[in-house]
């Protein structure tokens, strides 16, 4: 049986919580599935990303945690962060 969602007739919202998530593999040619809402990162070091407004920006030094960062691309020259998840 499936799980009972309590929250279905609620409207998504940016402060609402996450309902999709992708493991990220860096690419510098392929956008991801779905713009993020928050990436995850397990292993910090540094993110390159295009941001949704098509800025391209290094995160240098990102710890591991939870990043609000809305963007279409990890790029995979200039980030060593890794174990990335997209989440939307």
């Amino acid at each position: 049986m499936p799980a009972l969602d309590d929250f279905d007739a609620h409207s998504k919202s940016l402060g609402g919580p996450l309902t999709s998530a992708l493991e990220v593999t860096p690419d510098n040619a392929a956008d991801l599935p779905n713009v993020s809402r928050s990436l995850f990162v397990g292993v910090g070091g540094d993110l390159r990303v295009l941001m949704l407004d098509g800025q391209t920006v290094t995160y240098g030094g990102l710890g591991p945690g939870w990043h609000p960062i809305r963007v279409s691309r990890v790029l995979a020259t200039g980030t060593t962060a890794s174990a990335i998840v997209a989440c939307w």
